[in-house]
């Protein structure tokens, strides 16, 4: 079974679009269980209460709702995310650009998405 820490902006994408390939991922990668960081939770605490965000905001909390929580915190998001990926057999999921940058060059697995379905990025 492989753990896959999410971050806000993946679970914003897993929560309001229709992710094609969720059943045939499990056969490439192996078995994945999502899980989220309470450093995310709050992040998307926050941006409920942004106008624009709102809506995408809630509906990623509802979701993460069915994940199990990790007791992970930090400054940011992003750094607490990082900090705890690095030397754990873990994959972060993530559409951030520079953390998919940040996290490759610790050498870290990252999980995104393309064209609506999830893929495992290349390292490197």
């Amino acid at each position: 079974m492989v753990e896959v820490i999410c971050d806000t902006s993946f679970l914003i994408h897993m929560a309001t679009r229709q992710v094609r390939n969720i059943d045939r991922i499990g056969e490439e990668i192996g078995q994945l269980t999502f899980a989220v960081p309470q450093v995310v939770l709050d992040e998307l605490g926050r941006l409920s209460g942004s106008r624009s965000k709102r809506s995408d905001a809630l509906q990623a909390a509802k979701f993460a709702g069915s994940l199990k929580t990790l007791n992970i915190s930090g400054r940011s998001a992003d750094d607490a995310l990082a900090e705890y990926a690095t030397g754990r057999r873990i994959m972060v999921a993530t559409m951030d650009k520079n953390l998919k940058r940040r996290l490759r060059a610790l050498g870290c697995s990252i999980v995104s998405f393309s064209n609506d379905n999830i893929v495992l990025e290349p390292n490197g």
